[in-house]
Formats: structure tokens, C-alpha cells, sequence
């Protein structure tokens, strides 16, 4: 693929990753697997054409079962000394991260 290409299929990937990202948010409460998958999707297209997932929304995926967060739902935060505890409801996991 020439450059230009590459270009325009990672700036296309990266905004195929915040769409499905804002499906999985509107589809959460009625369809909580639909919202899984969309969120598995995403990931997949961003190792796919090699594009970073921006950090906010690589915190609303859980690092082990991949299963999207929602706090309060499928997501417990708290504050540990230095340091911010996500805990995954669904596989029991923990995800840390610095102030």
C-alpha cells in the first residue's frame, strides 16, 4: 500500500474504533453481550491496521476477558494510595493505573 493509503485506512480504523465504541454505550442497557462484542470489534480493528485505541477508551475494556466496563455495572473504581484500582465484575480481575 502506498502512503497516503496507509493513511487514510488507519484514520478510517480509528474512527470505525470511536463508532462502535459509542454503540456499545448506547446498546448497553438493553443488550449487554451486543456490547461486548462491540467492543471486541474495535479491538480487533485496531490491531488489525496497527492504530493505538486512544486511552479513554482503552479503560472501558477489561485487559483479561475483554468484556466492555461500565461503572457501577460491570466496573468497580476505587483509590489505593497511589494508584487507581479498576476491578472487572465479570472475571474478578484487576486493572491499575497512577493518578
Amino acid at each position: 500500500m502506498r502512503k497516503k493509503q496507509k493513511d487514510w485506512a488507519k484514520d478510517m480504523a480509528y474512527q470505525r474504533m470511536h463508532l462502535l465504541f459509542e454503540l456499545a454505550d448506547h446498546e448497553f442497557r438493553t443488550h449487554p453481550e451486543l456490547s461486548n462484542r462491540y467492543a471486541g470489534l474495535a479491538r480487533r480493528i485496531g490491531m488489525r491496521y496497527r492504530v493505538r485505541m486512544p486511552p479513554e477508551l482503552k479503560q472501558r475494556i477489561c485487559k483479561h476477558c475483554h468484556a466492555y466496563l461500565v461503572q457501577g455495572v460491570t466496573a468497580r473504581t476505587r483509590l489505593q494510595g497511589t494508584h487507581i484500582t479498576t476491578t472487572c465484575t465479570v472475571c474478578g480481575k484487576q486493572m491499575r493505573r497512577p493518578y
